[in-house]
């Protein structure tokens, strides 16, 4: 009995000591846990990212031929649909058509006025070449009037000296020869008279002739100048004329900006792949009928991922961009890769949110909000491309 008082004490001081150990255990824990989470930020709310570009139709059209599949990777300029370019070629011959059309009515309305002044030019020369004609009929004229004058002087002369010789022949003062010479001569200068006179009309009659060609040369350059100070100098008709130049040069640009238009169009028949790729979410098929900006598929190029993380706003006092970090993806037990913080979002997710919340009402709570973060992998962490966006990741930063 005296031994049962001896061992409770003991019993106690056991018990205390268990006590004491395990709460030792736990402050070691607890400090080894804080020791080793010391420098670290972690979150699970956090996903796989990437660009994904929506592949719409800029035309129209009966679809003929769609190459690709769903889950197919693509390279740059790959033919992603071919839609029929019947249509568009149509347009384009007839883009051409109207082109030329209007280059050659604004070559028209250019050269109005050059043909004007051409025809001014032209009239003129006609008129100088006329008046120097008559000049040179005047002048043979003169020629002609001065030679009779001497004809008839000399007729008259050797007129004279015939009669003179008769005289002088009946009273044998002069042989019969001499006085037959003196005759001949007389003749010849009477003939030479006459040839003189016909000389003098037919002169007159070229005088005439290009009296009248000078009038009608005249008349020509009244017309042309009238129709020059039509086209050149009333200045209602020289705005019309500049007016319709303007006019045939714009329609000509116009018609230009519909050929370049319809060749895009043409163009535009076929639909590439932007950017390399894997196909996505494909609605297209052979024979649709589709409309412009109808989406068609997705394409989503795998050699740029990134992560989204919507760290707590109490986490983010000490990270900073280009901090490392490490992602542990869960669709592949938990592997890690490694990377950096990118940058920071400039607000928080539910600011960006489709009905962001208002706190001004009167009943605000406080509400630990989340920050996105983006955090891109090192070269090289991912080269089979397994990462896919929407996947969930949990990554950690290294603050220190």
């Amino acid at each position: 009995m005296a031994d049962q008082p001896t061992r409770a004490p003991l019993l106690q001081q056991r018990r205390f000591r268990i006590i004491g150990g395990v709460v030792l255990l736990l402050v070691l824990a607890v400090v080894v846990w804080l020791w080793v989470t010391a420098g670290r930020e972690s979150t699970d709310d956090a996903q796989v990212d990437a660009h994904v570009t929506q592949i719409a139709a800029r035309v129209g059209g009966s679809v003929l031929r769609v190459p690709v599949a769903d889950n197919q990777q693509v390279d740059t300029g790959a033919v992603l649909v071919e839609i029929d370019p019947r249509d568009y070629q149509v347009a384009m011959e007839r883009a051409r058509a109207e082109l030329a059309d209007a280059q050659a009515a604004a070559s028209a309305a250019q050269s109005n006025v050059t043909n004007a002044q051409g025809s001014v030019e032209q009239a003129l020369g006609t008129v100088d070449a006329a008046q120097k004609e008559v000049e040179a009929a005047h002048a043979r004229l003169a020629t002609a009037r001065a030679r009779v004058r001497e004809a008839q002087a000399n007729a008259t002369k050797t007129a004279r000296d015939v009669e003179r010789l008769r005289g002088l022949l009946a009273k044998d003062e002069v042989s019969q020869q001499q006085f037959d010479a003196t005759t001949a001569a007389a003749d010849a200068a009477k003939a030479a008279a006459d040839s003189a006179a016909s000389q003098v009309i037919e002169a007159e009659a070229g005088i005439r002739v290009a009296e009248s060609k000078l009038v009608q040369a005249r008349g020509l350059q009244q017309q042309a100048d009238a129709g020059l100070r039509t086209a050149q100098t009333a200045p209602e008709q020289v705005a019309a004329t500049r007016a319709r130049a303007e006019s045939a040069l714009a329609r000509v640009k116009q018609t230009q900006a519909a050929l370049a238009q319809a060749d895009l169009n043409l163009q535009y028949t076929t639909v590439k792949a932007p950017q390399r790729g894997v196909v996505s979410r494909k609605s297209v098929e052979i024979g649709q009928v589709i409309q412009p900006g109808q989406p068609l598929m997705a394409l989503i190029p795998l050699e740029n991922v990134w992560v989204t993380a919507n760290f707590k706003e109490t986490q983010l006092t000490s990270m900073r961009p280009g901090q490392r970090a490490t992602v542990r993806v869960d669709a592949y037990g938990g592997r890690e890769f490694k990377g950096h913080i990118d940058s920071i979002a400039p607000a928080t997710g539910a600011r960006f949110s489709l009905l962001p919340p208002e706190n001004a009402t009167g009943n605000y709570v406080k509400v630990v909000q989340r920050v996105p973060v983006k955090i891109v992998l090192d070269a090289g962490q991912d080269p089979e491309h397994l990462l896919r966006p929407g996947m969930s990741v949990v990554p950690t930063v290294y603050t220190k």
